[in-house]
């Protein structure tokens, strides 16, 4: 069988300039590879990784489209794409950084109702929602 390994994950953004500042400040990422522009498809995109080698595609078209900004119970009733998550050694300290850095909060840390995992929620400057993870004791993560 063919090993299949995560890459990254793709967000279309309206303003690559400033997700990509949001993501470095707030969640320590950094561009992995220089900022390519596609002018005949009025499209700029960069890829940016953080130390734990977790990557994000930014892809800024210039014609896209926002999506309307709802909250998480309403993401999750619907299908496909709902969020994203990062596993982090300090739930509290991690979402107070984020939140400090400009993500918007949408749900405080708390237990996950299994032994040894607490979560929080945030959402990016553009909406796209954030999953915090933190795993205690004899739970990993991995």
């Amino acid at each position: 069988m063919t090993d299949f390994q995560f890459k990254h994950i793709a967000l279309s953004v309206g303003d690559l300039d400033r997700q990509r500042d949001f993501y470095a400040s707030a969640l320590g990422f950094a561009e992995e590879l220089a900022r390519i522009e596609i002018p005949e498809m009025q499209t700029r995109l960069l890829i940016l990784r953080n130390p734990a080698g977790v990557e994000i595609e930014l892809v800024e078209y210039a014609e896209s489209i926002a999506s309307p900004r709802v909250g998480l119970s309403e993401v999750a009733r619907r299908q496909g794409y709902f969020s994203w998550a990062l596993t982090v050694s300090d739930l509290e300290r991690a979402f107070e950084m984020v939140v400090a850095a400009g993500a918007i909060a949408v749900s405080t840390p708390r237990d996950a109702g299994r032994p040894g995992v607490r979560f929080a929620y945030v959402q990016d400057p553009e909406g796209n929602f954030i999953e915090l993870l933190q795993f205690c004791g004899a739970e990993s993560g991995n």
